[in-house]
């Protein structure tokens, strides 16, 4: 164990995906959302396969027990990556980012209802204090109801961010199961598989040919992507997922900087008040499951803020 290689590795994993979803965001104008899936998922495999032959973990990430349950993680988790990329093209990228970080708070909530884990009134209060941050980021994209245009548009993003973040943690669930009987060198090289397979599916929904420029974006995207799922799954080998949890916010401290400095966005009041109640209610919840002993870290590794 190594604690502050641990947290380096996560907090540069986390900047990665940070860059990552720039990428998508600089090409959504153009480029639609399954299309952007598949560059994401096709072009970190390569990534993917070379890390498992260095780890000779090659064999292990094609050896399967359940393909079912793979293909189902991949379904929610390219889902999930969808709505997550559909959301990036309409709303700015602090906003994106905090209204993500619910998929925590749903994870309580779906470890309730589909494992059967008790939610007692700490962590009931917590999650209270969390929806309570997201409304107020909400809140303010509800004037469609006053007028319509842009702010319509606005709202669906909203709404579509928060489906991703929903199926994120669905896919949480899902893999909490998955690590029971399955490698995590298979879950990882298997939903990028599938997500690749699927996405291809939507071609007939209409895709672009990108410029040369969108081009190089969507393959950084997915090459860097590949990279930081490999950072983000090593720092588990040299801390515990308690101790590193509470470093997935850093994420918000570079959502604000490359909103500002890239796209000359700036996070509204709202933005950051929500954020805020959300970002606390979230550390109570990993306090507290670091109590009562709860692993969810064991499915962390294998996730990235758009699977």
């Amino acid at each position: 164990m190594n604690p502050t290689r641990g947290i380096l590795l996560k907090t540069f994993a986390l900047f990665l995906f940070s860059i990552m979803a720039s990428l998508i965001k600089a090409s959504a104008p153009h480029v639609p959302p399954w299309e952007a899936v598949f560059f994401r998922s096709f072009f970190a495999m390569p990534v993917i396969i070379i890390w498992l032959l260095y780890r000779k973990e090659l064999h292990r990430g094609l050896k399967v027990k359940s393909p079912m349950g793979h293909f189902w993680r991949g379904f929610i988790g390219t889902s999930a990556m969808a709505l997550g990329f559909a959301g990036l093209g309409i709303l700015p990228f602090p906003e994106v980012t905090a209204i993500g970080f619910t998929s925590p708070l749903l994870i309580v909530i779906f470890a309730a209802m589909f494992l059967g884990e008790q939610v007692r009134i700490f962590r009931l209060s917590a999650l209270a204090v969390g929806m309570v941050g997201v409304g107020i980021i909400l809140y303010p994209r509800l004037t469609v109801f006053d007028s319509g245009g842009t702010e319509t548009l606005l709202l669906l993003g909203a709404l579509l961010t928060l489906g991703s973040a929903v199926f994120r943690a669905l896919a949480q669930i899902h893999i909490r199961r998955m690590v029971q009987t399955e490698q995590t060198s298979a879950i990882v090289f298997y939903f990028a598989l599938t997500a690749t397979g699927l996405s291809l599916l939507t071609l007939p929904l209409g895709w672009v040919i990108p410029t040369n420029q969108e081009l190089v974006f969507l393959i950084l995207a997915g090459l860097i992507g590949g990279v930081a799922q490999i950072f983000l799954t090593s720092s588990y080998r040299f801390a515990e997922a308690g101790l590193l949890a509470p470093f997935d916010y850093v994420s918000m401290i570079f959502a604000i900087l490359i909103g500002f400095f890239v796209f000359s966005e700036v996070p509204t009041s709202a933005t950051l008040a929500g954020s805020g109640l959300i970002i606390a209610a979230g550390i109570l919840i990993i306090w507290r499951e670091s109590k009562l002993g709860l692993q969810r870290g064991k499915a962390r590794p294998n996730m990235t803020p758009q699977g």
